[in-house]
């Protein structure tokens, strides 16, 4: 069973609240894989990660940059975790056969778009019924999350 947990973008885009996420994910010590929709928005999600904090950086990699077994986080748009990833975080509305493969998956969704927010509940249902565990987060006035399902 994953914990599955569902992040509903509301206050901030994704480009805002990832890094913060993925901070959180680094310091327990934790690798993961980071799902998005397509090659392009992956070498976006990519650059994003190095410049996003001047002050820092975020290790991470993808296949353009290669190593992928030494990459804190993998950036993907396939069903593969070469890292060995224990987290999973799904954004773009994509989806993973492989859920059940990890520990935790993050499924980070536009609370703005209406079709993206139904999206997200029927992905709800289909890993409720598939025996995850899974918890609803919403943003808060200051970009935090707060568990409410």
């Amino acid at each position: 069973m994953t914990d599955v947990g569902f992040y509903h973008l509301q206050r901030s885009p994704l480009e805002q609240a990832l890094p913060k996420l993925l901070e959180k994910v680094l310091g327990a010590g934790l690798r993961a894989v980071l799902k998005a929709g397509s090659e392009d928005r992956v070498e976006a999600l990519n650059s994003l990660l190095w410049t996003y904090d001047q002050r820092g950086f975020l290790p991470h990699g993808s296949r353009k940059d290669g190593h992928a077994e030494q990459q804190p986080v993998w950036l993907t748009e396939l069903e593969e975790n070469p890292n060995g990833a224990t987290v999973l975080i799904l954004t773009d509305g994509a989806s993973s056969e492989a859920v059940a493969n990890y520990q935790r998956c993050l499924d980070m969704f536009d609370g703005n778009d209406p079709e993206a927010v139904q999206a997200a509940r029927a992905r709800w249902k289909a890993y409720k019924a598939a025996g995850h565990a899974v918890t609803y987060w919403q943003q808060t006035e200051r970009g935090g999350w707060e568990k409410k399902a």
